[in-house]
């Protein structure tokens, strides 16, 4: 059911295939991206999904300083490698397949839905590699970048510290120039790190030859003190196992030792890790502290991390629309073949119990979950076509797709990781007692997506960043933006009877967020107009969401009008609509009025 909905996305309404018309991606068609969508489709059918339960309940456990995962996790690590996806946007020169991002989110998405246990850990590659190849130098490109690429070594990003959690100022993990000469290393200036990380995700394991850590630490100042705040944060390369500019083994381990596990909720086939750096457990070339090779310019190592955290944030929006749309097959199946109850027009206690998917109340749910994964598949592979638009566009093009990708990235993050858990939750509702149980695997989706509305940034921060920051960017540019491409959805849905109403509610929506959001900076005081960012982010997300579930209604006009897939499109719009839009106007109520009700709210009158 996901493919088919995927191939809809991409070829019906992304218009993918008008791709091929850019040199970049001349040698495809839709040919070459459905082989690539075959292939893909069939590992994770068979090497993913069957083993999500086997990692979910034979957690990575440790043996000495070593990370133990089932069989399982190899095989599927190794599956994936041979598909190609981890170089697949990359350039032929890189061992990369030149495809559109678009086509590579898709095919991601059925990974994640098979076992985000299995895959966590590959997408954390890529985005590990893509940094490197933004920011690092020649050789860190060579060594580095592309033996992820090619699948031999696994990356990780390091941020998080026991005390500073997404407080990232605040990080004491200190790096040490490496002698007089550390600046002419050829993997690049060199360094000693010294300090803990905490929430490492794939931070050790053997499921690969190397490990590539990318890690965030402070350059002490001439006094010996740690620049306080960002500015004082560098990025490095700190690799499991030391390798030469050659990029072979030399085959002595870097000071960087695991002291602990995480046991999650969720997520759980992912190892998940607490490390220290430069703890003296081992000497490494004869000196204390783990090596590390700065990327970029010192100081400049939170700006280099954007890049991999906010391609993140996508990834994690489709994510979290995939394990979503696993709990809504798994329900759908089960609501068409649990028979319980009769119809309340023709209750004859002889007659025998329907299908539960005859109740409405049940259609309600189901239609909840479609329009909730559907919605945050949408977005995370709008936001993709944005970046191939960025690729191949014109001068205005680029910027104009640069601009909206930048708006749209906490969006994608944070609707979809909030919403599509909600999926899950009623997933486990269509099924009753049974969904509470390990005989089915809805309650494994809920806790496996729940973990998405907390890494890479909580709702809070995301609000934070839209509603302080994107919407005001450039004076506002980029919101003028949404605003013309959901015009020009609404232009198209009121000539057609069907979508006219749905216009007219779109257009008060957006007049609402618009109102919101010049409310909320009426006093140019940056706490107060804050103070109510979730509920913004909230109410921008639906907006947002009920714009591209209403395109897609529009692109399903091509087909036959019996075509019930065409009308499950037409219908999940409407129940969006009907349902879920209204509640913008509460949302955007208290940031709009300034609503001082948290703000003001003391700590001791949480006293019990």
């Amino acid at each position: 059911m996901l493919r088919k909905t995927l191939d809809f996305m991409l070829y019906d309404w992304l218009d993918v295939e008008s791709l091929a018309a850019a040199p970049r991606y001349a040698e495809h068609s839709r040919e070459t991206f459905d082989s690539v969508l075959d292939a893909c489709e069939r590992v994770a059918t068979e090497r993913f999904e069957p083993f999500n339960r086997t990692v979910d309940v034979e957690e990575p456990r440790l043996d000495g300083d070593r990370v133990v995962q089932p069989r399982c996790a190899k095989e599927a690590a190794d599956a994936f490698v041979e598909t190609g996806l981890l170089a697949a946007a990359q350039d032929y020169e890189l061992g990369g397949m030149q495809l559109p991002c678009a086509v590579e989110m898709a095919a991601n998405a059925m990974f994640a839905k098979a076992s985000i246990g299995l895959h966590g850990g590959n997408m954390l590659t890529v985005a590990n590699a893509n940094l490197l190849l933004a920011h690092g130098t020649a050789t860190q490109r060579e060594v580095f970048a592309r033996s992820q690429f090619a699948g031999r070594w696994f990356g990780t990003m390091c941020l998080s510290e026991p005390q500073a959690g997404s407080g990232l100022s605040d990080i004491t993990t200190r790096a040490i120039p490496d002698g007089n000469g550390h600046e002419s290393d050829p993997l690049g200036p060199r360094y000693r790190l010294h300090g803990n990380k905490m929430w490492i995700s794939n931070g050790d394991h053997e499921l690969s030859e190397n490990i590539v850590h990318l890690v965030l630490a402070k350059i002490p100042g001439p006094d010996g003190r740690l620049v306080p705040g960002v500015r004082g944060i560098s990025l490095f390369i700190v690799p499991k196992l030391l390798v030469d500019p050659e990029g072979r083994l030399t085959g002595e381990r870097n000071d960087v030792s695991v002291a602990g596990l995480n046991h999650k909720l969720g997520h759980r086939g992912v190892p998940n890790t607490l490390l220290n750096f430069g703890e003296g457990r081992r000497s490494v070339r004869g000196g204390p502290g783990a090596i590390g090779y700065r990327v970029g310019a010192a100081g400049e190592g939170l700006r280099c991390m954007f890049h991999m955290m906010n391609e993140a944030r996508i990834v994690i929006g489709l994510n979290a629309a995939a394990i979503g749309y696993a709990g809504f097959e798994a329900s759908l199946e089960y609501a068409r073949t649990r028979r319980q109850g009769r119809r309340i027009s023709g209750k004859d206690p002889g007659s025998p119990p329907v299908p539960i998917i005859e109740h409405a109340d049940v259609r309600r749910m189901l239609l909840a979950q479609k329009a909730y994964c559907e919605g945050g598949l949408a977005l995370a592979l709008y936001c993709a076509r944005l970046v191939d638009q960025s690729r191949v566009g014109s001068e205005a093009d680029v910027r104009e797709a640069k601009s909206l990708l930048e708006l749209l990235t906490p969006i994608a993050k944070s609707w979809a990781s909030e919403w599509c858990v909600e999926a899950n939750s009623l997933a486990i509702q269509v099924l009753g007692g049974y969904g509470y149980t390990r005989d089915y695997p809805v309650e494994l989706l809920w806790r496996d997506n729940r973990l998405n509305m907390i890494h890479e940034g909580t709702h809070g921060i995301q609000a934070l960043d839209l509603l302080g920051r994107k919407v005001r960017m450039d004076g506002g540019a980029a919101l003028d933006l949404l605003q013309h491409r959901i015009e020009r959805t609404r232009s198209a849905a009121g000539v057609n009877p069907a979508f006219a109403e749905l216009s007219t509610q779109l257009g008060r929506a957006l007049a609402l967020l618009r109102s919101s959001t010049e409310a909320a900076w009426s006093t140019q005081d940056a706490e107060l107009a804050t103070a109510n960012a979730t509920p913004y982010l909230q109410g921008f997300g639906h907006v947002v969401i009920a714009w591209l579930l209403l395109d897609i209604a529009i692109a399903t006009v091509r087909h036959a009008q019996d075509d019930p897939f065409a009308h499950g499109k037409a219908r999940m719009a409407r129940y969006f609509f009907d349902y879920e839009l209204p509640k913008v106007e509460a949302w955007f109520r208290v940031a709009a009025q300034l609503n001082r009700t948290c703000l003001d709210t003391r700590e001791e009158w949480f006293a019990h």
